[in-house]
């Protein structure tokens, strides 16, 4: 009879045990079929010829391929001062609002609404808005800034000049993301922290660097990462105001392999393309992780 009674015990602690891996099977089964399968298929085909055979011709394609380095350093370029930008105009957007000034809650509604736009819709409304015949230079000749005939063609300078107008229009859409993410690390920050600093006699400017800042360091973590994850992979926007490979970049050059050519050599071009990309991904991930610290932080815990 004992024995039966710690039986039923065991039964009870081990079902108990197993609730929480029952709870998040599903999700791991979901997961397993419609991304770790696929990854790992995508993977596997890259190595592959037409044919079927193991090979690493898909990439030495894509290394031999002027505009795949052009796509890099677009790429390269887009991330580096979007992230950067972006980071400080929200940052100060989120200090500002955490003032809770009159009207903020307005403002931050306010702002928040380019972000509830998906992107085919913000390419869509500025391909038409930075047309030579669209809205920004109807707006510009209402305030008498420029006239008929010397309408601004937004969409006709270099490269550089086009990969700032997308890092503009990018920004406008980001920044509020960024801005909320912040918003919400400041927001937990207990407001005696600061008061201690300002007692001790602390500037504004100097509670902000060592105060607020050093405890809002794992939120700016989050929203870096998440940020340069989402400034790689970048695309649909410049596709839809100036084609594809005016601008190219590596994720409109997946598409543009996988989509757009179609054929099933170039389907492996973007498979192996989608590899790279999702490798740079990754390592700049572990990159910001390596240079904020992060890593040696969770090594002392």
């Amino acid at each position: 009879m004992a024995s039966l009674n710690l039986q039923t015990i065991l039964d009870k602690e081990t079902r108990k045990k197993m609730i929480p891996y029952m709870l998040i099977a599903p999700v791991i089964i979901y997961y397993f079929l419609f991304w770790i399968f696929p990854v790992l298929n995508a993977i596997i085909e890259s190595f592959k010829s037409i044919e079927g055979v193991w090979t690493l011709g898909n990439y030495i394609h894509i290394f031999k391929d002027p505009v795949f380095y052009r796509a890099l350093l677009n790429t390269a370029f887009l991330v580096f001062f979007s992230v950067t930008i972006e980071f400080i105009l929200a940052f100060g957007l989120a200090l500002l609002i955490n003032t809770k000034f009159k009207g903020s809650s307005f403002f931050l509604f306010l702002a928040m609404i380019p972000m509830a736009l998906p992107a085919v819709a913000v390419g869509a409304m500025w391909s038409s808005g930075l047309a030579t015949r669209g809205w920004m230079n109807s707006v510009l000749m209402t305030f008498k800034i420029v006239d008929d005939a010397g309408k601004i063609i937004f969409l006709a300078g270099g490269n550089i000049a086009s990969m700032w107008l997308i890092i503009l229009i990018d920004a406008w859409q980001v920044i509020p993301f960024v801005m909320i993410i912040l918003l919400a690390g400041l927001q937990g920050i207990g407001a005696e922290s600061r008061e201690a600093g300002y007692i001790f006699g602390g500037t504004k400017f100097q509670v902000l660097r060592k105060i607020t800042i050093p405890m809002l360091k794992p939120t700016i973590t989050t929203a870096m990462i998440l940020r340069i994850i989402s400034a790689i992979q970048i695309w649909l926007i410049i596709v839809m105001l100036f084609g594809f490979n005016r601008i190219p970049v590596l994720l409109e050059q997946v598409v543009l392999n996988v989509d757009e050519l179609g054929s099933d050599f170039f389907e492996r071009i973007g498979m192996a393309l989608s590899v790279i990309v999702a490798l740079i991904v990754s390592a700049a991930a572990i990159l910001y992780l390596k240079v904020s610290g992060s890593f040696e932080k969770e090594a002392e815990k």
